[in-house]
């Protein structure tokens, strides 16, 4: 939509669809619309408007609401239940003795109403009205999508909108996915010696190089723990083959990111590089929103989670940079070549010893 103004009282311009299945009504609505230069869209009846929906962008509705096919009523329900279509706002064309009509269109979710006959400044201020409702919508979008693309990989930034409804509040939900962290070994002993701003500088490139590696596999970044990531693949979208792109974005952390990362350490001059330890779980896991209105942030929580928690200190004890349950391996379309099994081993809260594999640096 194009919200250019033109002057004080003026319409904006933007793609009108007017229904009605009167051919004067809608020519001189139409002619009306083009005037102050919109980009108009008709349609002679219900069936018709949604028909136009399905295949064309539009910014308002003007919806008669007496129509032989389907009313006025019910094209007005059908949009409303539709994610897809709830959000454009709708203005009821109907006659001034019609106002109980007006009443119940307006609960059923209608922005306003028009007036038979049409008054070009009412015409004009209702349109107006509705495309200021639309930019705010788009606006409102765009801050969410920019949300989400945080955090998600683009590809399913969409499917995530189309979920929540538009909105930054996805629901819980129960569903299996795999879960990874990981720590960059002894960058608390760097804290402490290094100047504040290289401190920051260092900790948001490899947050940057880390991250990148967990959405470019189709992972979510749930949270950033000081120098630890958390990730979670299946979630908040499911897929089918989580655990393999748990272990994709691990190997390419560990082999190709890490060191170009530590190349880049030595080349500044910064210091000597750093060592990361990865623990990878699958298994149920509770997938939602948590927090306020004030502050909200998309989790995933649950046994699954504190296991890949607990798998990745384990990594501080073996000649492995990169631990694997027994639960992801399992997950896995095909075992990669480069598992290697480690040993059993207890992990806190699990009252029987479990079986972890190993991935070497390469």
């Amino acid at each position: 939509m194009g919200a250019r103004g033109k002057g004080a009282g003026l319409a904006r311009t933007g793609r009108i669809l007017v229904v009605d299945d009167d051919p004067l009504n809608r020519k001189l609505l139409a002619k009306s619309l083009e005037r102050d230069e919109h980009d108009v869209h008709v349609a002679d009846g219900g069936k018709a408007c949604l028909d136009v929906l399905a295949t064309t962008g539009v910014d308002v509705v003007l919806l008669d609401i007496l129509m032989p096919d389907l009313d006025g009523f019910e094209v007005l329900r059908r949009m409303k239940n539709d994610p897809t279509l709830r959000h454009i706002p709708v203005v009821m064309i109907s006659g001034l003795e019609d106002i109980e009509s007006v009443v119940r269109c307006i609960e059923l979710g209608a922005e306003d109403f028009l007036p038979k006959p049409f008054d070009p400044v009412i015409l004009r201020a209702r349109v107006n009205a509705g495309l200021d409702r639309m930019r705010l919508y788009e606006l409102e979008r765009d801050r969410v999508r920019d949300v989400f693309a945080r955090f998600l990989p683009e590809p399913v930034v969409d499917e995530v909108l189309a979920r929540s409804g538009g909105t930054l509040r996805l629901g819980a939900e129960r569903m299996v996915g795999t879960v990874m962290f990981t720590d960059l070994r002894s960058f608390t002993t760097f804290a402490e010696r290094a100047e504040a701003d290289q401190v920051i500088e260092v900790l948001n490139r490899y947050l940057g190089d880390m991250g990148g590696a967990v959405l470019d596999h189709g992972g979510t970044l749930v949270d950033y723990m000081g120098d630890g990531i958390m990730a979670a693949f299946g979630a908040p979208i499911p897929i089918d083959d989580h655990a393999d792109r748990a272990m994709d974005s691990a190997r390419e952390i560990l082999r190709v990111r890490l060191p170009a990362f530590n190349r880049w350490l030595v080349d500044t001059g910064i210091c000597g590089g750093f060592r990361m330890g990865i623990g990878i779980n699958t298994g149920p896991v509770m997938s939602g929103n948590v927090g306020s209105e004030r502050r909200l942030e998309y989790t995933v929580i649950g046994d699954t989670v504190n296991t890949a928690s607990r798998i990745e200190s384990l990594t501080k004890e073996v000649p492995f940079p990169v631990l694997v349950s027994d639960e992801s391996r399992a997950a896995m379309r095909s075992t990669p070549d480069d598992l290697v099994y480690v040993d059993e081993f207890e992990i806190r809260g699990k009252q029987l010893r479990s079986k972890l594999w190993g991935l070497a640096a390469g």
